[in-house]
This record gives structure tokens, C-alpha cells and sequence, in this order.
């Protein structure tokens, strides 16, 4: 194999690689009318230096009846987090403004919606304990999962 061969190979494999690299940087959860997501654990490659999360509300009823959001916190923060959050109120998406412990959030939203949120994963540790939940009140006892820097 020449020189000119064996780079025109290794450029294409770059090539090729890149939707690949960047859909495993994209990750989805739905949540429903019965208070649940679709999965508890996310993961999310170190190699990845953004992620973006799009969380599709796939019920029927309003968000101001059954709303949903995710949000994620180191897991030692999220009770807290969550109680400072139904404070906070539905025109903060529950979320106190400037909470630091927040390390992402989407808005709220009501079924039949999809949101998205871009968090870069600087923020994240490996082998740190991390949580993702539903904020709206009632919810994040419920509704939360573990999210998992790989």
C-alpha cells in the first residue's frame, strides 16, 4: 500500500467516524403521564466534550398538570436541589436561578413536547456519583436515574 493510499484511508476513517462520535454525544430519555423515564442509567462517552440531552415528553396531559423536566446534579445534591426547586416555582421550571449544584436542565414541558439542552461534561468527574430527576413537585422522587461519565 503507497503512502498517498494508506492516507487517503486514514482520512476517510476519520471521516466515517464523526456522525458516529457525535451521536454517541446525543443522548434521549422519554417520560410519561405515570411519572416514569424510559430509562434509569444514562451513560456518556469522556470522549464526548458536549453533550446534548433531549428529553420527549410522550403523555397526553398539559405541563401544568403533569410536567416534565430533567435535571442533573452531583446524586448528594438532588434532594436538596429538588426542595429548593418547588420554591422556586413553575415560571423557574422549578429550579432555583443560579443554583451552582445544577449541572443541567431542560424546561419543562407537556406532552407530546421534546426540549434539549447542550451541557459541556467538563462539569463532570469520573467515578463521581451523578443523578438526573423531574423537578416538578411531587416528581424527582420518582422520576430519577443515574447518569454515568464513561
Amino acid at each position: 500500500m503507497t503512502p498517498v493510499t494508506r492516507l487517503v484511508l486514514a482520512v476517510t476513517s476519520v471521516f466515517w467516524a464523526l456522525p458516529a462520535l457525535a451521536d454517541e454525544c446525543d443522548i434521549s430519555i422519554s417520560a410519561n403521564d405515570a411519572m416514569q423515564f424510559d430509562t434509569k442509567e444514562l451513560s456518556v462517552p469522556a470522549s464526548c466534550q458536549q453533550v446534548t440531552l433531549t428529553l420527549k415528553h410522550t403523555g397526553q396531559l398539559p405541563a401544568g398538570v403533569m410536567g416534565h423536566n430533567w435535571v442533573l446534579t452531583k446524586t448528594a445534591d438532588m434532594s436538596a436541589v429538588a426542595t429548593d426547586g418547588m420554591s422556586a416555582g413553575a415560571d423557574n421550571a422549578f429550579i432555583k436561578p443560579d443554583d451552582a449544584r445544577v449541572i443541567a436542565a431542560t424546561d419543562v414541558i407537556g406532552g407530546g413536547a421534546s426540549t434539549s439542552v447542550t451541557f459541556d461534561t467538563s462539569a463532570l468527574k469520573k467515578g463521581e456519583d451523578y443523578s438526573f430527576f423531574c423537578s416538578f413537585p411531587g416528581h424527582w422522587a420518582i422520576m430519577q436515574g443515574k447518569l454515568q461519565l464513561t
